[in-house]
């Protein structure tokens, strides 16, 4: 084998680790709160979420093409890979750090924080106007649109089925929160998935091996789709019990209305946008709206002030890592 094809292959070998990290660092994103509620067993909220990702993962061609030729330009050549490879490093490193703390952190801002810092640190060329664009605005917008919606899906709820027996209204929303539960899956996978994607579309262009830095190869929907929902299915306890019970107590009404609201803004973000927003931020923002029209002492602030820290933290602390990953792999690539 060829020196470049080498370089490819440990890049998107590296890209499919970040990936099944990914499936298990963010199953919680679309489960915690149908097991939380009971709707679901764990297991099967595991498997659904898994096909789920698998189709999402068809659906993300635009997210892809964003990571991959909108966010940095790199020239092509063996030395452009060490950055990608140690951007997706930095990614997998943080995206462990913050699940070993049970912290829904967001495992796309960590994939392009990696990548930014890899790029920054061999002095490459980010698209700051791609970023700002495609990143920095839907990461602001996303999580105040996920919480007002939250809060006037559930307001909507409760007006239509205030004259509803409690007990009935329960076991009708966890059947409702199989399908809602399933939309959030395969919004989850036209997200994170398709940034896989974009990472081994940019490692097959920066490598020289397809000339269409856009072009997304029909195997790398298929590869990215089962590594990730094999992640998924693995689980993520530790922030599984931090998303479904730690910030509020919730009802099955309240976590269809979350897993309503947040999967729609993955859809439009998505199909629409082409924005490759970050999944934890959107089901957590929805799950603190829904809880404050109970009351606002009904969210947990303090676990959510922990969870707010870890999305500030997200882009410096895996650029950071990037950085340094580029300054030590990149004799491995010369």
């Amino acid at each position: 084998m060829t020196p470049e094809l080498v370089a490819v292959l440990a890049v998107i070998a590296v890209a499919l680790v970040f990936d099944y990290t990914n499936g298990f660092h963010d199953a919680a994103n679309a489960i915690a709160t149908s097991i939380s509620t009971r709707a679901l067993t764990p297991r099967v909220a595991l498997a659904m979420a898994a096909v789920g990702n698998f189709i999402g993962a068809h659906f993300g061609a635009e997210v892809a093409k964003t990571v991959g030729s909108g966010l940095v330009k790199l020239p092509t050549g063996t030395p452009s890979l060490a950055i990608v490879f140690a951007g997706v490093v930095g990614a997998i490193v943080w995206n462990l750090i913050t699940w070993y703390f049970g912290l829904p952190s967001s495992s796309s801002h960590a994939l392009i924080g990696g990548l930014v810092g890899a790029t920054v640190a061999a002095s490459g060329a980010v698209l700051w106007m791609g970023i700002g664009q495609k990143v920095v605005l839907p990461m602001v917008l996303s999580p105040m649109v996920g919480l007002l919606l939250g809060y006037l899906v559930m307001l909507a709820v409760q007006w239509i089925f205030r004259r509803g027996h409690p007990g009935k209204l329960n076991r009708g929303f966890r059947w409702a929160q199989s399908a809602s539960a399933a939309a959030m899956s395969i919004g989850h996978g036209m997200q994170d998935a398709a940034k896989t994607i974009g990472i081994v579309v940019l490692a097959l262009f920066v490598g020289g091996f397809q000339d269409d830095p856009t072009y997304i190869p029909e195997w790398a929907f298929w590869t990215s789709a089962a590594v990730l929902a094999a992640g998924t299915y693995a689980g993520g306890w530790r922030i599984i019990r931090t998303l479904g019970r730690k910030i509020i107590d919730l009802r099955p009404p309240e976590g269809f209305a979350a897993e309503t609201v947040a999967s729609s803004v993955l859809y439009f973000n998505a199909l629409v946008l082409g924005a490759p927003i970050s999944t934890t931020h959107t089901i957590t923002s929805a799950i603190m709206g829904v809880g404050v029209t109970k009351r606002l002492s009904a969210v947990r602030w303090g676990v959510a002030g922990n969870i707010v820290g870890a999305w500030i933290l997200t882009f410096p602390a895996a650029g950071s890592i990037g950085a340094l990953t580029y300054f030590l792999v990149r004799p491995l690539f010369s």
